[in-house]
Formats: structure tokens, sequence, C-alpha cells
């Protein structure tokens, strides 16, 4: 090897490579990681955790101040002892099962029977039907208060149960409707070409194809119903309170968020997780079938 190609190797090999596709684009995902709407989602996770992040923290804090004393599981022992609490829980998953079934029952018929019916008053009934989704709740609340003392009924469970119902009516019919909207009503005809009456079309047909649309509606149903204060907070009796409604007894009793009050959160927190996790799980193993 002369001196020429040793030369001209040593040039060639330090002139810049082109690099490839692949390289080009990490290169620009690495600088798009630190843009200014990446900071911000961070930023705003942060804000949004926090608060939770502390409550964990202070559930085990032996003291009932926010002054850190020591480690200690006094308040999830209170929190298992404590027949008040259990009491409410007890009605709060009463409550939202009951009126939860029957606004989706309620709900889906109704989204149903205006999908396939045709009558003058069709879309004044479609509207009115989203009225308590507009309307703030405490004019509800006020509103179903003087209803149920105008008819002479007594707050308390029974009260809080039609109250919840009639809340979550429209949240159903929201829900069965949108998927209706997504129907191929040639299946019905062909189910009534094959000789299905109107009964057998609805329970072996509309009913299947619209499932999704009611589970989504009873899971919202359910939430809602768990964590709704204000319109219960009008027609609930004596010894009809709700979680909600305990927990806000216990804030202003003791002017402000107990460690009782932090376990019960966290409680809830893992609770609404796991169930989360176990949903999701079970409607992937639906789905895969």
């Amino acid at each position: 090897m002369n001196l020429r190609s040793i030369v001209s190797n040593f040039v060639t090999s330090k002139k810049p490579v082109k690099q490839g596709e692949e390289a080009r684009h990490a290169r620009r995902a690495f600088r798009r990681r630190l843009s200014m709407s990446n900071l911000i989602f961070i930023v705003t996770l942060f804000f949004l955790f926090l608060p939770l992040v502390v409550l964990v923290i202070y559930s085990f804090n032996e003291s009932t101040s926010m002054t850190w004393t020591r480690f200690s599981f006094r308040w999830y022992e209170r929190l298992l002892n404590s027949r008040e609490l259990w009491r409410a829980f007890r009605n709060s998953i009463f409550v939202a099962l009951t009126s939860a079934i029957s606004a989706t029952i309620i709900g889906t018929i109704g989204a149903i029977g205006i999908n396939w019916y045709k009558f003058k008053l069709r879309s004044y009934v479609q509207t009115i039907s989203f009225l308590p989704m507009i309307l703030p709740e405490i004019i509800i609340g006020v509103s179903l208060a003087i209803f149920f003392a105008g008819l002479g009924i007594p707050l308390g469970l029974f009260t809080i149960y039609i109250a919840h119902t009639t809340f979550n009516i429209p949240f159903v019919f929201l829900m069965v409707m949108a998927r209706l909207d997504e129907f191929d009503f040639s299946i019905i005809e062909a189910a009534a070409d094959l000789g299905a009456n109107e009964k057998e079309t609805l329970f072996k047909v509309t009913l299947p194809i619209c499932m999704p649309g009611i589970l989504s509606g009873l899971l919202t149903a359910v939430t809602l119903s768990l964590e709704d204060f204000v319109i219960t907070f009008f027609v609930a009796g004596p010894g009809s309170s709700t979680l909600p409604i305990f927990i806000y007894s216990a804030i202003t009793r003791r002017g402000g968020v107990t460690p009782l009050i932090s376990a019960l959160s966290v409680v809830m927190i893992l609770g609404t997780v796991i169930l989360s996790v176990a949903l999701r799980k079970f409607l992937k193993h639906i789905a895969a079938k």
C-alpha cells in the first residue's frame, strides 16, 4: 500500500457517514421528549397525584394533626371497627346497585322505544330526557325534596333510590342511543324474514348488539350513584346516610380531613384500582372469545 492510498483511506474515514431513516427518527423522538407539551403534561400529572400521595402518607400517621409523629396502622384499625362507617358503606352499595339496575332497564327500554317507533312527540321526549344531565344538581335535589314533601313520603333510603334512579336514566339512555345510532337495521329485517316476532328480535338480536352500551351505562350509573353528594344531601333522612354524607359529616364535625378519612380514601383508591384492573381483564377475556 503506497502513501496515496493511506491518505485516501484516512480522509474517507473522517467523512461523516449518512445516517439512516431510523437514526433520524430516534434523534427527533429524543428532542420531542423534552418539548413544552411533555413538560406541561408532567407538571399536570404531578399536581394531580401529589395530593393523593400526601393523603396516603398521612393515613399512616399516628397523630391527628398534619405533623408527622410515627408510622402507625391506628386509623385503619378504627376504620374496620367503625359501625357508622360500614352502615353508610352498605347504604351506598345498596342504593348504587338498585338504582343503577333500575336506571339501566328504564333507560334501555326508552332508548330502544324512541329509536324503533316514530310518533309526534318523539323529539320532545328525547330532549326532555336529557334535562337531568343539564340542570345543576342542587336544583334537582331541591325539587325532589319538595316533591317528596308534597306527597308526604318520608325521607330515607327509598327517596335516595328514587333520586339516584332519576338522574342516572339520562346517562344510560345516551349511551344506548349512541350504540343504536351505529345499529344496522337490516339485521332486524333479516330476523323478521326468518320468522322472528318482535319479542324474539328484541331479546335475541337488539339487546345482545346493544350490550356494550348497556354495560357502559350500568357502570356509569353505579359510579355516579356512589359519588353523589348534593342530591343525596337533600333527599336523605335520619339513619340513611351514604358514604359521601358520612365523609362530609366527619369533616365538618372535626373541622378538617382526619387520618380516618385519609385511611378510608386510601382503601377506596385501592378498591377502585383493583376493580378497574379486574374489569379490564374480564372485558378482554370476553372480547377474545
